[in-house]
């Protein structure tokens, strides 16, 4: 059988040169190396302007590689011609030096891509292998083939993820601090040390095309580090364009224009900016009861990763890197319905009852993981619609459950501290701030919190405030081991709710009185606080309280008498149930009667599961840890 001959090679074209630095990325420079030597085809995947042409570029002029593949090292930027399959088979012929005129498919180049080994980048490929683009399934299995010849490295860049399985998937991640420091001061070379830089550094989430735009606009407006500064706080992303006409922008318009985008439907674009909105993205967990009006939300949510225009993180949120975000983000948040529509969902969430009884409590804990989130939210609409009605009592609501399930500082105190004294939600967001910080171990801050607010409410008449901050004074006035302070305003508020007749309110005040008695030294009249009233419903708590004192005091029969009056009163409220339990549990393990308190906070912990109480849960999972460390 006489030998297929073979056309006359042709020069071909050779490769772009290769960047004259590529800062940080040496491990995955080496990685693609060693893949190509092996002829194992591979992709570097990313978002636009995290690197993947200048890594494959840098792989190309690569010592190695230049040594293993000579003169046979092509070079196809795909976003430069049609995405149609006549134009990719025509360019691959010409860069490859086939010399084949108008090639309709693969066949006639086959032999003599298979007659050297040779190694093509197909550059900005996405452009090529959109599913949704002209020729689409004819392009992707021409890639796919190009992937299978056995004497071919092809090494693919792209924004989207739809590549032929043949590949070896590699992300590009963003620089370190250090490499993005060395990227930018390769190009503006002052104030190497500036704490400043850094800053910006980390805003930009270290994307390298956004910190060579930064880096080359201030060493053409030859910016101090003080005006680069300012600049960037007053323009954001927006300073990102050189003179040149090289921006992020286009980098991003260039995802957004693409077929696949398109094909997400009309509420695409107002669901990216939702994302870009929020720092911690969206999470994927609660796209039904956040995004209610987005029928295909998850199909659009995969859609932003497959073209790199969001990742999903560890935690299941749909994030997105900050440069993107601060460009997509509403300029004007009230003008997008979408996310006013999500800033009502979260609200909704956030105004349901906190009460560990309830049995939908352990179901509030979706604020733990959406914290920031919310936080970002309030923080905005509070600056530019203040005057939205619910707005501040938001805020009081987030505070109680950052209290319930995160304690931890917020950075809108300063804004509920700036309401004017007249403001109706003011007292309520004061004492919230309050609550906060003393949960946090903040307690004198606490205090001057709460006395502005119940200064406050004083001058207002506002009684059932009034006793409410008292409250809570007593109880931060015992932290701080101010009895005889504490003891004053919790008597205090007793004699406004005796006025008002609330008996549930008075238990309170009885329980905080019985704890700071005994911290007072005063156990005597700790004693004496459960025989001062007869009513059945909160004498469970009084009781529970004393047990606790007295187990405290290791009067071991007292504990007893007052645990079984607690656990008398418990049978009409599981949770209290629950509780009385443990409380039991609590007493065995003191006595050394370890198999006894085990089984006591088991029980307990099948009570609270069936509450579906995950608070509950948790302070079983808790005790039972000390128990068997203590045994």
């Amino acid at each position: 059988m006489k030998k297929e001959e073979l056309p006359p090679s042709l020069t071909g074209e050779s490769p772009p040169p290769a960047p004259k630095s590529c800062f940080g990325r040496d491990d995955l420079i080496e990685e693609v190396v060693v893949l190509a030597e092996g002829l194992t085809p591979v992709a570097l995947i990313g978002a636009g302007g995290i690197g993947k042409t200048s890594i494959a570029l840098t792989v190309l002029h690569h010592d190695r590689v230049k040594e293993r593949f000579g003169e046979n090292r092509r070079f196809i930027r795909c976003d430069q011609f049609p995405a149609t399959l006549g134009h990719l088979l025509n360019r691959l012929s010409k860069i490859t030096g086939a010399g084949i005129e108008n090639p309709e498919d693969l066949t006639p180049l086959r032999p003599f891509l298979s007659s050297k080994e040779m190694v093509i980048v197909l550059d900005n490929a996405e452009s090529i292998l959109d599913p949704k683009g002209t020729d689409a399934v004819e392009i992707y299995d021409l890639v796919e083939e190009l992937s299978e010849l056995p004497t071919l490295c092809l090494c693919i860049t792209s924004r989207i993820s739809t590549i032929p399985p043949e590949c070896k998937t590699l992300e590009v991640p963003v620089l370190s601090m250090d490499a993005a420091r060395r990227a930018f001061y390769n190009i503006y070379k002052c104030d190497k040390g500036s704490d400043l830089v850094n800053n910006i550094l980390e805003q930009l989430d270290f994307h390298p095309l956004s910190i060579t735009l930064l880096a080359t606009v201030a060493h053409h407006n030859k910016w101090g580090i003080d005006r680069r500064a300012r600049e960037w706080e007053e323009r954001r992303t927006s300073v990102l364009q050189t003179r040149h006409k090289k921006s992020l922008a286009a980098a991003i318009e260039l995802s957004l224009a693409s077929p696949m985008f398109q094909e997400l439907g009309p509420d695409a674009r107002a669901l990216l900016g939702v994302v870009a909105f929020f720092p911690q993205g969206v999470s994927e967990n609660n796209i039904d009861w956040l995004l209610p009006t987005i029928s295909n939300g998850s199909d659009t949510l995969d859609g932003f990763c497959v073209l790199s225009l969001t990742s999903r993180s560890t935690d299941g949120f749909i994030t997105m890197l900050a440069p993107l975000r601060d460009y997509l983000s509403p300029k004007d948040p009230k003008s997008s319905p979408l996310l006013c529509a999500v800033k009502e969902c979260y609200f909704t969430q956030m105004s349901v009852n906190l009460s560990p009884q309830n049995p939908g409590f352990g179901e509030t804990r979706w604020i733990v993981f959406e914290d920031i989130n919310v936080e970002h939210l309030l923080d905005v609409f509070t600056e530019i619609d203040a005057n939205t009605s619910g707005i501040w009592k938001t805020c009081t609501d987030f505070m109680a459950h950052l209290g319930s399930h995160k304690p931890r500082l917020t950075l809108l105190a300063p804004k509920i501290e700036g309401l004017p004294d007249d403001h109706h939600c003011k007292i309520g967001c004061l004492i919230e701030l309050s609550m906060s910080l003393s949960s946090t171990g903040n307690y004198a801050e606490s205090k001057g919190v709460l006395g502005r607010a119940l200064t406050l409410g004083r001058e207002r008449g506002r009684d059932d405030e009034v006793a409410l901050m008292l409250c809570h004074l007593s109880h931060i006035n015992f932290h701080v081991h101010l009895c005889g302070e504490g003891i004053q305003q919790a008597q205090e508020a007793l004699e406004i709710y005796v006025q008002y007749g609330d008996k549930v309110e008075q238990a309170r005040c009885l329980i905080r009185l019985a704890w700071l008695f005994h911290e007072d030294g005063q156990l005597e009249n700790a004693e004496q606080i459960a025989s001062s009233f007869d009513w059945h419903g909160e004498l469970f708590g009084i009781h529970a309280a004393l047990a606790l004192l007295f187990l405290d005091e290791e009067r071991f029969d007292d504990t007893h008498v007052h645990a079984v009056r607690a656990k008398s009163y418990a049978t009409e409220d599981a949770c209290n149930l629950g509780y009385a339990i443990m409380l039991q549990a609590l007493i065995w393990h003191r006595q050394d009667r370890v198999e006894e308190a085990k089984s006591e906070v088991l029980r307990a912990a099948e009570v609270f599961q069936k509450l579906v109480s995950s608070w509950g849960m948790e302070r079983c999972k808790k005790l039972l840890k000390r128990i068997q460390e203590t045994g």
